[in-house]
């Protein structure tokens, strides 16, 4: 039998992504028990203190074990930790940090939910390698971990027996990319059914409300970026911008990319694709009338940034978040 530890971290402030994921994986030992198959999993959950608080002290966790009574385990689940302070919850799980680094070197694998990312990335595991979390700690998981390749539009990354996921209850999809990866297809379909999780889900780009990266000092790029957000009913180009803000398009360039983590352009798009988001949200205009009004003309071209960015075209997008427009 093979085991499987679910962390249970210090300082924490929501017990669902440990309730739920401890719950999917029982599931599948049950329906493997049920067809006469042995289980697969000894589930259990360990951490460093006997009990933990959750949400102020409304709920409690009593983890079955230390971290040090286990010797080897086969896969090790990072719940999110509090966004309070994400430096606080590094710090205060330095213990089970380095254990899960010795076990994944001891061939253990790892899969982190959300913002549980966090840990995974201060045990240096993930330098060099993609991975993801939630959208709206992306500016500050690059501030920490610039060795980091941050792909915060993924909802599921797999890379060398390493995952991590994206933001608040997407760790139910990863729960069931989990389960197909252990169990089978079949257990995988099972599971998503009970639970209704939608199964195959790749991508969390349709979530994210695209938020600037202003925290950066440089005053430059800052005009810069007030000056795309206040014109975005304009067409702009880069070399317009580092003209503007007298400086060489290369070194304008290499500025705005280290300030902000986007390059010009990436920026341009983003801004006008989220005020494209929020009028086909809030009003009853056509897709062309919005395209105008975030300053594109080419309607193929805006419709193919759209679907980049939010992984969705104009009209489905629109569809799917106001109700009235398509009625």
């Amino acid at each position: 039998m093979k085991h499987l530890t679910i962390l249970v971290p210090e300082v924490q402030n929501n017990i669902i992504s440990i309730a739920a994921v401890h719950e999917i994986f029982a599931t599948a030992n049950a329906y493997w028990r049920e067809a006469g198959r042995k289980e697969l999993f000894m589930i259990e959950l360990a951490g460093i203190s006997k009990t933990v608080d959750f949400n102020e002290g409304l709920f409690t966790a009593k983890p079955h074990t230390h971290i040090t009574a286990i010797p080897k385990t086969n896969l090790i689940i990072i719940p999110s930790v509090s966004s309070h302070s994400y430096e606080t919850a590094v710090k205060e799980n330095k213990l089970l940090i380095d254990w899960m680094k010795k076990q994944y070197e001891n061939g253990a694998e790892i899969a982190s939910m959300c913002t549980g990312a966090f840990m995974l990335a201060s045990s240096g595991l993930l330098d060099g390698r993609i991975c993801s979390t939630h959208w709206s700690a992306a500016d500050a998981f690059r501030a920490m971990f610039p060795k980091v390749n941050l792909q915060a539009d993924k909802l599921i990354t797999d890379e060398n027996g390493i995952y991590t996921n994206g933001g608040a209850y997407s760790f139910l999809n990863l729960a069931i990319y989990l389960v197909e990866k252990y169990y089978d297809r079949q257990t995988a379909i099972y599971c998503s059914k009970i639970f209704q999780i939608e199964i195959d889900r790749q991508s969390q780009s349709a979530f994210i409300i695209f938020t600037a990266q202003k925290r950066h000092g440089d005053e430059m790029v800052q005009e810069a970026q007030q000056y795309i957000e206040d014109n975005v009913h304009k067409k702009i180009s880069v070399e317009q911008l580092s003209s503007m803000f007298a400086n060489g398009r290369r070194n304008f360039y290499r500025r705005f990319i280290k300030a902000t983590g986007n390059t010009p352009v990436e920026y341009l798009q983003r801004v006008k694709i989220e005020a494209a988001k929020k009028e086909f949200e809030t009003s009853r205009k056509t897709v062309k009338e919005v395209m105008h009004k975030v300053g594109y003309s080419n309607l193929k071209a805006f419709r193919e940034v759209f679907r980049k960015i939010t992984g969705m075209l104009p009209l489905e997008y629109r569809n799917k978040y106001n109700k009235e427009a398509k009625v």
